[in-house]
């Protein structure tokens, strides 16, 4: 996923390069909505791990 967002973001900085604005927002946005995806899913999973097991 964090792959991903960093692909978008790529994407993103070269469409604003281009003089594409449309699209460049809409890549970062996606960019942005997959990093927060990540970090909800990576705290969950950072959270879960650190339970003992019985």
């Amino acid at each position: 996923m964090l792959h991903y967002s960093l692909i978008f973001l790529v994407v993103a900085i070269i469409a604003g390069v281009l003089g594409f604005g449309g699209i460049a927002g809409d890549a970062a946005w996606i960019a942005k909505a997959l990093f927060v995806a990540f970090l909800v899913v990576w705290v969950i999973s950072f959270i879960m791990g650190r339970k003992p097991r019985v």
